[in-house]
């Protein structure tokens, strides 16, 4: 089975005060020891992959820049990273190779050297299309920043465009989300993931509104219930102009599923690179189903050469994963596959759970899928940690997604 691809880039020109991910504002002068340090890993992918008992195949077939802003790197450094992975693995032909840009990063030589580095999907990460709410978290496009960088990246034969939408953000109301979504709809792109604001201490944002603040626009950010309904009527809208959801976060025009995230969802390999890079790789020791191991969360312990951080993954283990990384997809997972690939005593195991969650209405069984309700998508933490050992159970099951 082909492997996915995912490189960290942790740089950005500006830090979001919603943004909970590894990455930060840097010098320059930090970005050529990391993309050193991102090449040396690439190139040691056997060596790695070895040390850790997992098992790669040779053939990829998606590669995934994340951020961070990627595209805030000198050309030179996007083109030896390409190199790098390209040097190591045979790329399909067929392969997905998306890179994450910030509206406005999106410079005539950048967007020359993506295509010249064979990037087909460019995801773009506007948050709001209201001047004002993409302003007031830090956000330094305009509207017509993206519309100029979509139009562009067409121009240039890259058609498979996803825009990220944020519900919550402060200042958000009704009538201003819809026009994000009515804008959103308006560009013709073909994808868009639509998440929902986190409220946790891995943000400015999160922090300030825990503590019951004001600064960062804390108390212009709508309540839980208004965000739900952000949510519901992204859901609505999207499904009606032919943008179907295929995840709880995603939603596509056929043909358009990301390929890659796809791999996180259905268990699939991938190997990941830079700081706070996630792998998961089938395990070649017999007592494990597979090893999932991660890098350094700081670029300082990262460029350090801090050890990865291994996690061998049991049978049961694999188990519940099956549920709370599959049920995410509409699509849902089929206990037919699960009793084929874990035995009949993993589907009987899970019954109960499964009868309960029908009964809340979180849940339902057709065909013998078992899949999300739309409940269950607002709800879905807490489907999953029912499928979950209790010693198992996460702050934040939808950490389980562990890149983006």
């Amino acid at each position: 089975m082909a492997l996915g691809i995912y490189i960290s880039v942790p740089f950005c020109k500006t830090k979001c005060s919603y943004c909970n991910f590894a990455s930060d504002v840097f010098s320059r002068a930090a970005f050529e020891k990391y993309v050193s340090r991102v090449c040396a890993d690439i190139e040691c992918t056997p060596q790695i992959a070895g040390e850790m008992s997992g098992r790669i195949e040779p053939e990829v077939d998606s590669i995934y820049l994340g951020g961070g802003t990627p595209t805030v790197l000198h050309p030179e450094q996007l083109l030896r990273i390409f190199a790098a992975v390209r040097n190591q693995f045979t790329v399909l032909p067929e392969a997905e190779v998306t890179v994450e840009c910030a509206p406005g990063t999106l410079t005539p030589d950048v967007l020359d050297t993506l295509l010249r580095c064979g990037v087909n999907r460019v995801s773009l990460g506007v948050q709001s299309f209201v001047d004002a709410e993409a302003a007031a978290v830090g956000r330094l496009h305009e509207r017509a920043t993206v519309l100029d960088d979509i139009s562009r990246l067409r121009a240039a034969g890259i058609t498979n465009i996803n825009v990220d939408l944020i519900a919550g953000l402060p200042h958000q109301t009704s009538q201003s989300w819809r026009t994000s979504l009515d804008e959103t709809i308006a560009t013709g792109a073909p994808h868009v993931s639509v998440y929902m604001l986190e409220v946790d201490e891995d943000s400015r944002l999160g922090r300030e509104l825990i503590a019951g603040g004001t600064r960062y626009h804390a108390h212009f950010v709508p309540d839980e219930e208004a965000t739900a309904d952000f949510y519901l009527a992204a859901c609505e809208a999207l499904e009606a102009a032919g943008i179907a959801q295929y995840e709880i976060s995603n939603f596509a025009r056929p043909g358009f599923d990301s390929r890659h995230n796809l791999k996180y969802w259905t268990r699939q390999p991938y190997l990941g690179f830079g700081v706070d890079a996630h792998s998961m790789l089938v395990s070649c020791l017999p007592d494990a189903e597979a090893i999932r191991f991660a890098t350094a969360d700081s670029l300082e312990k990262f460029v350090g050469g801090s050890p990865l951080r291994p996690t061998l993954v049991s049978r049961e283990s694999a188990v519940e994963e099956f549920f709370f990384l599959g049920l995410r997809l509409n699509r849902g997972i089929d206990r037919r596959e699960l009793s084929q690939r874990f035995g009949s005593k993993a589907a009987e195991s899970a019954q109960m759970a499964i009868g309960e969650l029908i009964f809340d209405g979180l849940v339902e069984l057709h065909n013998d899928r078992i899949r999300l309700t739309s409940r269950g998508r607002l709800l879905s933490n807490e489907v999953f940690e029912r499928f979950l050992a209790p010693q198992n159970v996460p702050q934040n099951c939808s950490a389980a997604i562990l890149e983006r």
